[in-house]
């Protein structure tokens, strides 16, 4: 059984296989990966399929549609919560916010929405400003099981205590009550909550841009990935910003180290919000 934290040689060609077959299997693309975190999240898939070896669980996952669907799991974490990190949300509200009131119309793309507690989050925000009406949300995860999730919108109750405490330290100008219905252990948010809004399958591996957007939230995706792959991601929000949008990361996320640095400014440091500025991302990239 792999070690999460010691790894032989031979079981860095097993992993590179895995990643290689799931790739070329299935589509999904995972090598650009942490591997270090690559290697926990399969140390405890290996124990959930009982199996002995990587090369033992590409062989199943190969000829299992099944478990590579469980294995998903595994592969994508999901861990999130409504206003999460209730500063950040603050900071949209207090200092973001009203930059997006001057346009007619907004886009956001949540990029890795995960089971959509960030999407809920923002949804909430935007309608207790007043931007709810000219907005499109864009939740795109790389897991249909989250996405499918998300789009519920349905949550354990015994987790709404967090999320409210969090709403009213973000700022809410409302009782997050208002905005779910609960029965059976279960909160259900309003569906009306994401009537402007659209759920989609996308890779920051593998896929391209595919709107004009006034602010990105993408946070607690790109520690998970290799440098290269946090690039590309990076990139692509930057390709999909207008100029003078918003990008906001995770607290352990930043741009210091990225060859698009350059590409933006810092808006809220402390909260990882930054702004698009005017600089070309071709030259910005050449120059890295």
């Amino acid at each position: 059984m792999i070690d999460p934290e010691t790894f032989e040689p031979h079981e860095e060609i097993e992993l590179d296989l895995l990643l290689e077959a799931i790739w070329r299997h299935y589509q999904f693309d995972f090598r650009g990966y942490s591997q270090g975190s690559l290697h926990r999240r399969l140390a405890r898939a290996q124990q959930h399929f009982g199996c002995e070896s990587l090369s033992e669980l590409q062989h199943r996952i190969l000829r299992e549609p099944a478990t590579f669907t469980s294995l998903m799991g595994y592969l994508t974490i999901q861990v999130s919560e409504m206003f999460r990190d209730p500063d950040y949300f603050r900071a949209l509200r207090e200092k973001v916010v009203p930059h997006l009131r001057t346009y007619p119309s907004i886009k956001v793309w949540i990029a890795g929405c995960a089971n959509g507690e960030e999407f809920y989050s923002l949804a909430i925000l935007f309608r207790e400003e007043g931007l709810e009406d000219r907005t499109i949300f864009y939740c795109t995860d790389i897991s249909p099981a989250a996405l499918a999730q998300a789009e519920a919108g349905v949550y354990e109750l015994e987790r709404i205590p967090r999320f409210t405490q969090n709403h009213r330290r973000s700022g809410g100008r409302s009782s997050l009550s208002d905005y779910y219905t609960a029965a059976y252990g279960r909160a259900v948010f309003d569906k009306s909550l994401r009537a402007r809004t659209v759920f989609a399958a996308h890779s920051l591996a593998t896929d391209e841009v595919f709107s004009e957007v006034q602010l990105v939230s993408s946070r607690n995706v790109l520690i998970y990935f290799d440098r290269n792959l946090q690039d590309r991601a990076l990139g692509l929000f930057g390709q999909s910003l207008v100029r003078g949008g918003f990008l906001g990361l995770g607290a352990r996320e930043t741009l210091r180290f990225s060859r698009y640095a350059g590409a933006f400014a810092d808006f809220e440091e402390g909260e990882k919000i930054y702004r698009r500025n005017t600089v070309d991302l071709t030259e910005v990239a050449d120059a890295a």
